[in-house]
């Protein structure tokens, strides 16, 4: 947070919370975070911290600690006793927060912050109307003057700070916690704020950290990334060779050519003295004393007394049809850089280079798991029951995504059954879970995350389909993603979103993404981010279609990409393209 003026922070971590029971809200862990550090995370860029409440040990500098006077008197008096330990220029600003937020981030500080400028105080306004107390920014002046004016701060409620004249801002996802119910909401998902795709995708690049680096082989590891340069272990080539078929001479022609032939793994030795010429073919290394290659369409053979004689053909170029040692590359040249994908072609480089091994980080392996028990693959379908028509096809979507599939479950819609998988699956990078995103009365996919202490990277995006996706970290470094259920949508997500958590898991460079222009754009736009598949026009622009059914794949058979086509876009506009597996 770059400010001119000092902006602090006074975070509220103490009260009763009678509410909950009595317990520590701010040590409360929702989306595998502690509330209070989700607090301190978001006004991390502040000029001076203040935590306000009891003693806390894992709280050390650079934030400070106070704490109001007498213990449990209000949040006013926490106020003031912050405000006392900040020793704040009048004119300097402070933001006033409690610890009880779970999706607070930097940017909504920034936004209260830059409201400020006009006015004394600037109050957040929530989904529901409620004006959020602590979470507010005022004028340092301003604060100091209300809480003189209230004469003792012990037990007054916080709108009695509230000034006669103040702004508000209405943001999103800043729901606090007072009630179990409003932690459970919480824990499944259902306040987060969802972000943009882009948002999502830097989100995973951030918090995501890269697998360990291990030596491997470079035919064996598609779809890893260099951990380190590759560099070339021998020239190439590594001897002089020919490049053509033809004639290897010695010297000036014409020349006197010998019967000796030269083939391409020879091991046989052949030496040329000056004025002789030998027959050679592509790729074979040149005998001793030869100087140059003539190819075939070059040289004229003709019968002397002496026997047979070649010469360069009269009007010819002079070229040298030799390839020289080192030519390519020479001993230590870095074939590629780190970062670099493993793809068929880098492995092919690295045989030639004599450089077959590697360190690599990846390829990524993931766990694909099918839920709901109306899910069916084989046998004859029962009442209620629907053909699964994405597992099968699943890993081949995955590897499109540079992604290995090594097992796949089929889970039941029960209360512990996610609790056990995220127990019991070890082994992959990555666990793929299609369904029980939505946070309706059988997903309970995010309630286990919160119980296995995962930290939630992306907990909603801002886009139709696969609005209800998620991304979370689990305290082992796993990954988990979270696919909506329906084949369209777990798809759509799934190429929007896996490249970026292969990315971050192995290390991988940035590629740039591709655009299109949208013909018919302003047709099929909303009010969100649209995954609609598009079909190229024949003036280079795309066409999408206007309407897509998300429970089955019939809208991208003969499709080549899918374009995320913008909120109120334009025709013609420009929309990122995601290409289809072919």
């Amino acid at each position: 947070m770059e400010l001119t003026i000092p902006v602090h922070a006074i975070v509220l971590a103490g009260g009763r919370a009678t509410r909950m029971g009595g317990v520590d809200k701010p040590a409360i862990v929702v989306g595998g975070r502690r509330m209070l550090d989700t607090a301190l995370d978001a006004v991390n860029g502040c000029h001076r911290i203040v935590v306000v409440g009891p003693p806390r040990g894992d709280v050390g500098p650079p934030v400070l600690q106070a704490q109001e006077n007498p213990p449990g008197s209000g949040p006013v008096a926490g106020v003031a006793a912050g405000l006392a330990a900040l020793d704040a220029e009048p004119s300097d600003r402070v933001i006033l927060l409690a610890s009880d937020l779970p999706f607070l981030s930097p940017a909504v500080v920034e936004t209260l912050r830059g409201a400020l400028d006009d006015t004394e105080a600037v109050f957040a306004v929530d989904e529901t109307g409620r004006l959020q107390f602590l979470l507010s920014a005022w004028r340092v002046a301003a604060l100091n003057d209300r809480i003189r004016a209230l004469g003792s701060t012990v037990n007054q409620p916080m709108k009695a700070l509230v000034p006669d004249q103040f702004e508000t801002v209405i943001l999103d996802g800043i729901t606090d916690c007072d009630t179990p119910e409003d932690l459970e909401r919480a824990r499944s998902g259902v306040t987060g704020a969802p972000v943009t795709i882009g948002e999502a995708r830097r989100a995973i690049l951030d918090m995501v950290p890269p697998l360990a680096p291990r030596v491997a082989s470079l035919g064996e590891s598609l779809g890893a990334t260099l951990a380190e340069p590759l560099v070339a272990a021998e020239s190439l080539p590594r001897i002089s060779m020919s490049a053509m078929d033809g004639y290897a001479v010695a010297g000036d022609g014409p020349w006197l050519l010998r019967d000796d032939i030269r083939y391409a793994g020879g091991s046989g030795e052949l030496e040329l003295e000056e004025g002789e010429a030998a027959r050679i073919a592509t790729g074979a290394h040149l005998p001793s004393g030869a100087t140059t290659v003539v190819r075939d369409e070059f040289a004229v053979r003709t019968d002397t007394p002496d026997g047979k004689q070649l010469r360069r053909r009269e009007g010819t170029p002079m070229r040298d049809d030799v390839r020289r040692p080192g030519e390519d590359w020479p001993v230590g040249h870095r074939l590629a850089a780190k970062g670099t994908a493993v793809t068929p072609a880098l492995s092919s480089v690295g045989a030639s280079a004599e450089a077959t091994f590697a360190a690599v980080r990846g390829p990524v392996r993931a766990h694909v798991v099918l839920t709901g028990d109306e899910i069916r693959r084989d046998g004859p379908l029962r009442p209620g029951q629907t053909r699964d028509a994405l597992g099968p096809v699943l890993p081949q979507f995955l590897s499109w995504c540079g992604i290995r599939t090594i097992a796949d479950t089929h889970l039941r819609d029960t209360s512990d059954s996610f609790d056990e998988l995220l127990s019991q699956v070890h082994r992959p990078d990555l666990i793929v879970i299609a369904g029980a995103t939505g946070g309706g009365a059988a997903d309970q996919l995010r309630g286990a995350l919160d119980r296995a202490a995962a930290r939630m990277v992306v907990s909603r995006v801002q886009c139709r389909p696969g609005g209800s996706q998620l991304t979370a970290l689990l305290p082992d470094g796993r990954v988990v993603l979270g696919l909506p259920g329906n084949p369209y949508a777990a798809v759509a997500t799934l190429l929007t979103t896996g490249p970026a958590i292969v990315a971050a898991l192995t290390g991988r460079s940035p590629t740039p993404i591709p655009l299109g222009r949208i013909a018919n754009a302003s047709e099929v736009s909303s009010d969100t981010v649209r995954i609609l598949p598009v079909v190229p026009e024949p003036d280079g622009a795309w066409r999408a279609d206007p309407a897509i059914r998300t429970a089955h794949l019939a809208g991208v058979v003969g499709r080549e990409a899918l374009a995320l086509v913008p909120a109120g876009a334009a025709d013609g506009e420009l929309a990122e393209l995601v290409w289809l597996p072919r």
